[in-house]
Parts: structure tokens; C-alpha cells; sequence
């Protein structure tokens, strides 16, 4: 039986969830795109990048590579869909770096820092993502973000949906997995942190992968199911 009572922080994922990766990436990288003349749209791109993550982070918890934080393997990604597109020598090392930092500027869904602030009000709140820590500060800063704190997976050294990242976090914050509620818009994740002893909550974000993408509106498996961060709060008695 889930108690809100028995919960004393909460853990949220960040993109998708708590920031609109597709709108900030996509119109950061139609400008680069634009200022090195490759005719490239944006926002299909983008979901193809977007892709490649998953598997991305598959590879380095199974072993099949080393550690390498998500900077690293977005460079990677991007490295082979531009050369896939054929567009590989219209972007420099520059260019490419600065797309990789696409993903430090994003901005956050406008029920965010709302819900976030009625929540800080009872319970701690972390960002948990699989983002890097430098990443993560960044972002957070720019979109002034009111965590109590950043909790990479950068820490644990392996990637969520491990359990191993979400057993890290709750002894970052001292506190023993059924003490913890995640927080994400992701069913993947909140399987990840079941499997960790976690509480779930799922918050529905049906235009994370754009305007006409298709995503999950529930996690049946979820103690909670809401679509915004001030409903949650509602619902935790924030």
C-alpha cells in the first residue's frame, strides 16, 4: 500500500519529464544547421539522436563498452547519423560540440518549477537522470530549476534503468529505496526503479517526442498517475 506519509524525498527523471528536450534541441541545432548550410529538418533529426540514446546506454551497462558519460555518447550518435545523412563535412568539430551541448540548454515544461516549489515543501526533491553531473548543473541553472540537489548517474557509474543508479541515489540521500518516490514520464524508468525498491509515480508528457508523436498516458504499474507536477503535488497532499 503506497503512503505518502512514509515518503520523505522524491526523485525525478529530467528529460522528457521535467524539460522539453525535443523543442530545445531541435531549435538550437536548425540554427547551427542553418549557419553551416546543411539542409537537414531539425526536428526529425533530432528524434533519430533521440534514438540512439537508449541503446547507447544499453551497451556501456552491459559491459560492451566502458564507462563513458552522456556527452561522450552523444558525440558518438551524432558522429554516425551525420555521416549516415551524408552531411558529415558541413559540420565541424565546433559545430558538433556545440550541438552535444544542445542538451545542457533545454527548457522546462511550464508546470515544472511550480509543482517543484509545492513539493519542496514537504519532501526533498533531486533530479536523478542519466545526464552527466556538469550537464545536469547547467541545465538546472539555466532553467533555475528548484532541486535540492543533482544526483547523476554520472555517480554510480552506470546508467538507469540499472538498478544499481538508483540504489546510489538513495544512499546519496541516506535513505533506505521504499523512503524514495521517482518521479518520470518513462515507463522504462520507473520499472528501473521498482526493480531498486522505489515508489513510482508516472506524469504524462504527451508532446516529449514532438507534436505528433505517440507516447504512453499511464503506467499501470505506477502507485500514482498524473499529468503535471502540480497535480502530483495535489495528490501527495502538497
Amino acid at each position: 500500500m503506497f503512503d505518502p506519509d512514509a515518503i520523505e524525498a522524491i526523485t525525478f527523471d529530467i528529460f522528457g519529464t521535467t524539460v522539453d528536450w525535443y523543442t530545445g534541441v531541435s531549435s538550437q541545432a536548425e540554427t547551427i544547421f542553418r549557419a553551416a548550410g546543411v539542409d537537414l529538418e531539425a526536428g526529425g533529426f533530432v528524434s533519430e539522436w533521440r534514438a540512439q540514446y537508449l541503446p547507447a546506454l544499453e551497451r556501456v551497462r552491459d559491459g560492451e563498452r566502458k564507462w563513458a558519460y552522456l556527452d561522450t555518447l552523444h558525440r558518438e550518435s551524432l558522429d554516425e547519423l551525420l555521416e549516415r545523412h551524408g552531411v558529415a563535412a558541413a559540420l565541424d568539430d565546433d559545430a558538433r560540440n556545440r550541438l552535444v551541448r544542445t542538451w545542457h540548454r533545454l527548457p522546462a515544461w511550464p508546470d515544472a518549477t511550480p509543482g517543484l516549489k509545492r513539493l519542496r515543501t514537504r519532501y526533498t526533491v533531486a533530479a536523478l537522470s542519466n545526464g552527466g553531473f556538469a550537464l545536469m548543473t547547467r541545465l538546472i541553472k539555466s532553467e533555475n530549476l528548484p532541486f535540492d540537489c543533482v544526483l547523476s548517474a554520472e555517480l554510480a557509474r552506470t546508467y538507469k534503468p540499472g538498478s544499481q543508479a538508483y540504489l546510489t541515489a538513495a544512499e546519496l540521500l541516506d535513505l533506505p529505496p521504499d523512503r524514495i518516490l521517482m518521479v518520470a514520464a518513462h515507463r522504462w524508468d520507473l520499472a528501473g526503479a521498482r526493480s531498486a525498491g522505489f515508489h513510482t509515480a508516472y506524469v504524462e508528457r504527451p508532446y516529449e517526442k514532438g507534436p505528433d508523436s505517440a507516447t504512453d498516458r499511464t503506467d499501470p504499474a505506477a502507485d500514482l498517475n498524473v499529468n503535471s507536477f502540480p497535480a502530483l503535488a495535489a495528490a501527495l497532499g502538497c
